[in-house]
């Protein structure tokens, strides 16, 4: 199986405390990869390291078998495109949110990324501030996808968004993962990882618990591990 990115021995403090903790972790190219564990494992900070917002205090991270040190940071971000929980929107319109992007977007291509992300193109038209909050996140992915990234960081993109909202944007990018993108997607919700995932990685007090395939760990022994994927078992 491909390797999408690699952790050897990465340790990140911050001060005296330690985030995450001489982690080895491989994450495969399998299409949508989902992080989870309780609020303060570390899963932010993880994520975070792929895209190059935060660097290891200690250990490697490569990026499809090249250390992210190697990678020019506006390159790296051209082909791994982060999705935040609390969505950036800028002034202006939704036309001008998707520019920041595509400088040279014009308005038929705007309005196919607004549709690829669920999105009806009127909102291209709208002050981006009046737009809903599941509004305001499908324009971001479509922002992100605008560059082509061979990759999507998201970090629990949907914790903020009613039950609608939440079920769109868990179906786009199901859709982009069958279509061959690489997803790699931070929750807390147990639901959500047997929703979405096809590998799952369980962080805890910044360390990996376990990980493998979601039907690999649904009867794991470690009962923390199960009730992090909502399993039975």
């Amino acid at each position: 199986m491909a390797e999408l990115f690699r952790l050897d021995g990465v340790t990140v403090r911050d001060g005296e405390h330690v985030v995450l903790d001489a982690v080895d972790l491989v994450l495969p190219d399998v299409g949508l990869t989902v992080v989870v564990g309780p609020s303060g494992s570390g899963k932010t900070t993880l994520l975070r390291l792929l895209d190059r917002l935060e660097v290891p205090t200690a250990g490697t991270v490569t990026f499809r078998g090249r250390a992210l040190d190697d990678i020019e940071v506006c390159s790296l971000r051209r082909r791994v495109a982060m999705v935040f929980q609390r969505p950036p929107v800028f002034g202006g319109s939704g036309f001008d949110n998707l520019r920041v992007a595509r400088p040279d977007l014009g308005v038929a291509e705007a309005e196919e990324a607004c549709r690829g992300a669920g999105l009806d193109p009127t909102v291209l038209e709208q002050a981006a501030d009046t737009l809903s909050g599941g509004e305001a996140q499908r324009l971001c992915l479509a922002r992100a996808l605008l560059t082509d990234p061979e990759v999507v960081l998201a970090d629990e993109p949907t914790a903020s968004l009613d039950g609608a909202a939440r079920e769109a944007i868990e179906a786009l990018s199901s859709r982009l993962a069958e279509r061959g993108r690489s997803l790699v997607w931070v929750t807390h919700d147990p639901g959500q990882v047997r929703r979405l995932a096809r590998h799952v990685v369980v962080l805890h007090d910044g360390r990996v618990r376990a990980t493998g395939s979601l039907d690999a760990l649904v009867d794991h022994p470690d009962p923390m591990v199960r009730a992090s994927i909502g399993s039975d078992a």
